[in-house]
């Protein structure tokens, strides 16, 4: 038995065998590796997207009102906040670089109204966001600073908020002779119904790092959020969000 299985061994066939279970092997293990980076993709990154704020409201917008006391277009506007945090777990020293938003586009079952995407609107003291031209974008990147500062497309280099517009400009028209105009009411009052709004809006979101290492993830968000039609205003806050996967790119 000693001098078959040594007879065996050197058999040039039996070195090939070896070989090919070796490879089937190493060819196994990195298949299970890849598959699992993509269902978990980075488990240990600097920074963390830690919840989604998302605002949904109403707009009227004055216009040439006529013979009438009032006339307003609509909009039904959605603001999305993205709040990303210092990871405690990662332990080496790193600085956020720039966080970019690209690929922004729009599923929605209607197409009623102006879909437009906005940022943040620099010179308003009182509001964030303003739908003027001026502010339309299709793509927004936020650069890592000493402080954040949205208005000014900043982002606290360890940690803050990326925020951006999406929005149905001119969704309806509202023309009234009431003696007061309530601005929640107005898609209500101008009939529009849930399927005009209903959108799927897809993204990427970016984080580079001052390494040089990026890690991108695609967001899909449902909107507008809650009952908008109804109550004017609404808002979600989602930190469930283990369904984002980031990579390295």
């Amino acid at each position: 038995m000693r001098e078959m299985i040594r007879l065996l061994v050197h058999k040039k066939y039996f070195h090939i065998c070896i070989m090919i279970v070796m490879i089937a092997i190493i060819l196994f293990t990195l298949g299970i590796i890849v598959l699992r980076y993509n269902v978990e993709g980075e488990t240990n990154m600097p920074f963390n997207l830690s919840k989604i704020t998302i605002i949904s409201s109403s707009e009227g917008i004055d216009k040439d009102s006529g013979e009438n006391k009032w006339a307003f277009d609509i909009n039904q506007n959605n603001d999305i906040y993205m709040y990303i945090e210092k990871n405690k777990q990662y332990t080496k020293e790193e600085a956020i670089k720039s966080i970019n938003i690209t690929n922004i586009s729009v599923e929605k079952q209607k197409q009623k109204g102006n879909i437009m995407f906005y940022k943040p609107d620099q010179l308003s003291e009182n509001t964030i966001f303003q739908n003027k031209d001026e502010n339309r974008i299709d793509k927004i990147e936020y650069i890592g600073d000493m402080e954040s500062n949205v208005q000014n497309l900043k982002i606290s280099n360890q940690g803050g908020i990326v925020a951006f517009r999406y929005a149905n400009d001119k969704i309806a028209e509202y023309i009234s002779n009431d003696e007061e105009i309530n601005h929640s009411n107005l898609l209500k009052k101008a009939n529009v119904i849930q399927e005009d709004l209903t959108a799927k809006l897809y993204f990427n979101i970016k984080i580079k790092v001052e390494s040089g290492t990026e890690y991108q993830a695609d967001i899909s968000l449902d909107l507008p959020v809650n009952n908008v039609i109804e109550e004017g205003t609404t808002s979600t806050e989602m930190t469930e969000l283990d369904d984002i996967i980031f990579k390295r790119i």
